[in-house]
């Protein structure tokens, strides 16, 4: 940073003419805003060096992602890494907070190189990284057993016209402060719902885990969660112990569903023209991942791409 004079007394300034005082003045606002153009000109990150794909990970995050490369995140980036011709490393950190910091935007104390250059997923206009044009769209869902006595819903907001009888038997497994919190407030339902943490501070347990362990213990009757998350379970769990899912619908005062994009770091603007062209040229192969996974996805806004930074 450059120097900047230390603060005039009152008396020294009122003791100039006006011309020396607007002068003096012009030349301290120039100098603020060069200091502001140089910690801007800092902030600005190279590109990553070609050769290796460094992505940010979660090691137990599945469906997303784990150690073992078996969430869906992961093979999108085996195939980003595949296309390059680049080798794929990752950085794993569970995602929680801090995770960016941690990752994203943490230098090698040795090299001074960061670490991973590439969060796989994202929402579109994200607060803690650029974000490129997205590549998912996905909505939260209801989760529930197939013989429970909801029947088949063919969308979670059937869940309201159940007898009354049924209803007001529920136990509806909920994460705090989601769109889900917000559904079963609105709707009268919050004395059946039991209420998990947004986030659980071992990195061991997941909303995966969570709601699995209650459905299948019973101490929960269904639950609703992102969609991924629950499309994932359900694949788990066919047969006589088959689970359903019932995606949400939009509703004027609740978003359900979010559009997924990869993060990286501001300034990169080639890295992200890179990557924005290859999910455009890609998307039918991650659309194809997605399904593997049994994610509900949703049409992608035609304006998506246009949207972007």
């Amino acid at each position: 940073m450059p120097w900047i004079p230390a603060p005039l007394e009152s008396s020294s300034l009122n003791s100039m003419d006006a011309r020396h005082r607007r002068s003096l003045l012009i030349w301290m606002i120039s100098a603020l805003c060069a200091a502001a153009l140089a910690r801007g000109a800092v902030a600005q990150s190279p590109a990553p060096a070609a050769g290796v794909l460094r992505v940010c990970a979660d090691p137990n995050n599945l469906p997303q992602s784990n150690s073992r490369g078996e969430g869906y995140e992961n093979k999108i980036a085996e195939a980003l890494a595949r296309d390059l011709g680049w080798k794929l490393e990752y950085t794993f950190f569970p995602q929680r907070m801090g995770f960016e910091r941690n990752t994203l935007r943490n230098r090698d104390e040795t090299t001074q190189q960061y670490r991973c250059d590439l969060i796989m997923g994202v929402p579109v206009g994200y607060d803690r990284a650029a974000t490129t044009r997205p590549y998912m769209r996905s909505t939260y869902a209801l989760i529930y057993p197939k013989g429970a006595d909801l029947g088949e819903l063919k969308r979670a907001a059937d869940l309201l016209s159940l007898p009354d009888a049924k209803r007001r038997a529920l136990r509806i497994g909920v994460f705090a402060r989601t769109p889900a919190s917000d559904w079963v407030l609105r709707h009268g339902l919050l004395d059946h719902a039991v209420l998990y943490p947004p986030q659980s501070g071992d990195p061991a347990e997941t909303a995966q885990s969570i709601i699995e362990k209650g459905l299948a213990e019973h101490t929960i009757d269904a639950a609703i969660l992102w969609g991924p998350i629950a499309g994932f379970l359900a694949g788990r769990h066919g047969g006589a112990d088959t689970w359903l899912i019932a995606p949400f619908e939009p509703e004027p005062t609740i978003k359900f569903d979010y559009e997924i994009s990869m993060g990286l770091r501001a300034g990169e603007t080639e890295w992200k023209n890179r990557l924005d062209s290859w999910i455009g040229a890609h998307q039918p192969q991650i659309t194809q991942i997605l399904a593997s996974y049994h994610v509900p996805l949703l049409e992608l806004a035609e304006s998506s791409a246009a949207r972007q930074p």
